[in-house]
């Protein structure tokens, strides 16, 4: 741009030098004529200058246009180049970081419906088979194949119950309904109906409640059902003749409990992903959902849950809430 003014400038004095030293003939007779030309050509000039500024902006603009119509269209690879004014990078840098956004988000929800899909194969197989072979008279209808159907069902029950959860708590409508509970009985009342399944794992299953806890402010079922998971992944992971404890206790205006096992323990690189939906260690046999139904949930009455495991040792999960009142007598 200074250089086409240069050159403008240039033009407007050599024109008007020719005009003060012809003393006779052609343009020199009338000075005037030297004026409009030279003000002619500053124009042509300006105007090329202006047509460069532009086309600094129509670039990066064109080249924004294409981009968003691939986006339109479902390419979410669009990029465009940062180049142009700093207000054209700006607003082509922020174009990149929602194009890198929608890409990664298109990635998880065809992650998630895979996982989904292979999640609700295995239990609708097993209801198939045994029904078929049932119906084909390969199989009587009695206790032992009838087991593995309601086993299957149940477990879609709870799938479809925790996929559920998660579409709320994305969806920012979670319902809490909040009532003061007494902690200690609450974990009691968890423990008590995983009797059955740590038996039959043979995992010793034990709690260390402290009696006297402050009461928290929750949702009674929605709190179950998050330390139900930790529990039930803990006696999942822990070899027989194992042990997980739980406990309740207090600490200062914090309310904690902690679930801690004896089992195979979680991978260094796969720790700082546990609370993300369907991660788990190649060995696991569950959805991979029970440790984000119970961070989502814990998150959502305000409190934290953190984790610590060492592999071939254990695992620790604390769940941390705020007391709602005095201590229970």
């Amino acid at each position: 741009m200074l250089t086409l003014a240069a050159v403008a400038g240039g033009v407007v004095t050599t024109l008007v030098g020719i005009a003060m030293d012809r003393g006779t003939g052609g343009l020199a007779r009338n000075p005037f004529d030297l004026v409009w030309i030279a003000a002619l050509v500053l124009v042509v000039l300006v105007a090329a200058v202006g047509l460069r500024g532009i086309r600094r902006i129509t670039g990066p603009m064109d080249n924004l246009i294409q981009a968003a119509r691939r986006i339109e269209k479902g390419d979410y690879s669009a990029s465009v180049p940062e180049y142009g004014p700093p207000e054209m990078r700006s607003v082509a840098r922020a174009f990149n970081a929602m194009s890198a956004r929608l890409k990664l988000t298109d990635e998880q929800r065809r992650s998630f419906l895979a996982d989904v899909a292979h999640e609700l194969r295995t239990p609708l197989s097993i209801i198939r088979g045994q029904a078929e072979g049932i119906a084909d008279g390969l199989y009587p209808g009695d206790t032992e194949h009838l087991e593995p159907i309601l086993d299957a069902t149940r477990s879609l029950e709870v799938l479809v119950e925790d996929l559920r959860t998660l579409v709320l708590t994305d969806a920012g409508s979670l319902v809490l309904n909040r009532e003061p509970i007494d902690p200690t009985a609450l974990v009691h009342d968890v423990l008590a109906s995983f009797k059955a399944q740590s038996e039959a794992s043979e995992v010793n299953l034990a709690g260390d409640l402290d009696y006297g806890i402050p009461m928290v402010d929750v949702d009674p079922a929605r709190m179950r059902s998050a330390l139900a998971n930790v529990i039930s992944n803990a006696i999942r992971h822990t070899p027989p003749g194992g042990s997980v404890r739980v406990g309740v206790q207090s600490a200062g205006d914090q309310v904690v409990v902690t679930v801690t096992d004896t089992g195979e323990g979680i991978p260094a690189k796969l720790l700082p992903r546990v609370f993300e939906r369907f991660v788990k260690t190649p060995s696991s046999t569950g959805s991979g959902l029970g440790l984000a139904i119970a961070h989502d949930i814990v998150t959502a009455h305000s409190g934290k849950i953190e984790i610590e495991s060492t592999q071939g040792v254990g695992t620790a999960v604390r769940i941390i809430l705020q007391a709602a009142s005095a201590p229970v007598d």
